[in-house]
């Protein structure tokens, strides 16, 4: 069976970085496109960033780019997020996410001082 498990989340402060993992299992990762997904408690989940299957197209939601990176491993079935210049409003579940209906139980970013 499919499945998605994120990693790496935890408290940083401002200005800070984080490097979030979603290991992956039960399909063919390498042809694969996936997404990041964030929520944050009484707001809807928001797109963060999306790649192709082989890493060469990403896309990135206007309120991360420059600071945020999505990539991945194919040969370790794996997918990162490396996030810079955190900011307060980053704060959220970040999840993992594999068309058609696939998400990772997520991980808890929080960003404060």
């Amino acid at each position: 069976q499919v499945q998605l498990v994120e990693s790496g989340g935890g408290l940083v402060q401002p200005g800070g970085s984080l490097r979030l993992s979603c290991a992956t299992s039960g399909f063919t990762f390498s042809t694969s496109p996936m997404n990041w997904h964030r929520q944050a408690p009484g707001k809807e989940r928001e797109l963060v960033a999306v790649i192709s299957s082989a890493g060469g197209i990403t896309k990135y939601a206007d309120s991360v780019k420059g600071r945020f990176t999505i990539s991945r491993d194919n040969a370790k079935n794996t997918m990162y997020l490396q996030m810079n210049s955190l900011k307060a409003e980053d704060t959220a579940v970040y999840y993992c996410y594999r068309g058609p209906n696939y998400w990772g139980q997520g991980t808890q970013v929080t960003v404060s001082s």
